[in-house]
């Protein structure tokens, strides 16, 4: 998630991806227009599946064109950090909670929209609880935080790399 004045970190092969999908999202546009208008023609709209499947992908496309121009009105682009051993946006991070070494976990800390989708690494926002207590941490560092619920949460760090798409 972005708070108001810091938006989303994308890196700059994250954006490009992004804008590509409005613009042919857009670009889309006059096909659906088009399919739409077919489909009424073929009369009773009440019970023609084809317009009403149109319409819906309209909206889908719509709505993702709007969830788009929101994320990249908001992206602050940046470089994936070179640096390896701290905890940075961009950085893959194994971690484990409460000194408990069985629950290592791996995830990237960004946003969603700079996952390449490719990889199954859970993504944690740098203004998730998480995120802001790890954010300059380096290897072998513990840090406490607060979850939603209240529990306070220790999380140590084993290891921080740059993300690799």
């Amino acid at each position: 998630m972005a708070n108001d004045t810091q938006g989303y970190w994308l890196t700059q092969d994250s954006y490009d991806r992004l804008m590509a999908e409005k613009e042919a999202l857009i670009a889309n546009r006059p096909v659906i227009a088009a399919e739409i208008n077919e489909r009424r023609e073929e009369g009773d709209l009440k019970e023609n599946a084809g317009y009403h499947a149109a319409r819906e992908q309209q909206g889908q496309e719509e709505a993702r064109i709007r969830q788009l121009d929101d994320l990249l009105a908001t992206a602050q682009v940046g470089e994936t950090p070179t640096e390896t051993g701290v905890a940075l946006v961009g950085s893959v991070v194994r971690a484990y909670y409460n000194g408990d070494e069985d629950t290592k976990e791996t995830f990237l800390v960004g946003t969603r929209g700079e996952g390449s989708g490719k990889d199954d690494l859970e993504i944690y926002s740098p203004d998730s609880p998480l995120g802001r207590a790890i954010l300059g941490a380096k290897v072998g560092e513990s840090r406490e935080y607060t979850t939603p619920n209240g529990k306070s949460v220790s999380v140590t760090i084993v290891t921080a790399e740059p993300y690799q798409s």
